[in-house]
């Protein structure tokens, strides 16, 4: 049986000595829910997306604080079609729900990854971990070591008005 993706994402960062802890929480559905039940601050937050540029599907990993500029991303990869992956094509691409899926590509998911540099100016990094009640907290440092990706802005001030 292949291993789920949190098992992937346990072995990786115990293969590599980089210290962690899982929080177990109740299910949430947004971002600002799931920070308060970990009982953690918001922009410490890595949320994590499956968008289609062009003709290939990527991940981007942003602060949770933060909304997704897709100019930005059109400006990156000189590349006009730009979406978000459906809730079927990424449960068909990775088995995972929307909401569960964590700031690695490969090894642990098949896709080139790329980090806001939001993510950056934290000491700390949460996210689901392939879970909607499972979650992992470590080092932005110990991530950086083991995540294969490219750092580049692709986010701006999240929209207030409403």
């Amino acid at each position: 049986m292949e291993p789920t993706v949190f098992a992937k994402i346990k072995s990786l960062l115990g293969d590599n000595k980089i210290p962690y802890h899982v929080i177990h929480h109740s299910p949430a559905g947004t971002s600002e829910e799931v920070a308060k039940a970990r009982g953690t601050d918001l922009k410490i937050g890595g949320k994590t997306i499956l968008f289609k540029v062009g003709k290939e599907f990527k991940l981007f990993t942003f602060s949770a604080a933060r909304a997704l500029d897709s100019l930005a991303i059109k400006k990156y990869f000189h590349e006009k079609d730009r979406r978000f992956a459906t809730r079927e094509e990424l449960m068909a691409m990775t088995g995972l729900e929307s909401g569960t899926v964590p700031p690695f590509g490969k090894p642990v998911l098949p896709f080139d990854h790329f980090l806001d540099k939001s993510i950056t100016e934290n000491e700390e990094i949460a996210f689901n971990a392939g879970s909607i009640t499972d979650s992992i907290v470590m080092r932005v440092s110990g991530y950086l070591k083991l995540v294969k990706t490219t750092v580049f802005e692709f986010t701006k001030e999240p929209d207030t008005k409403k």
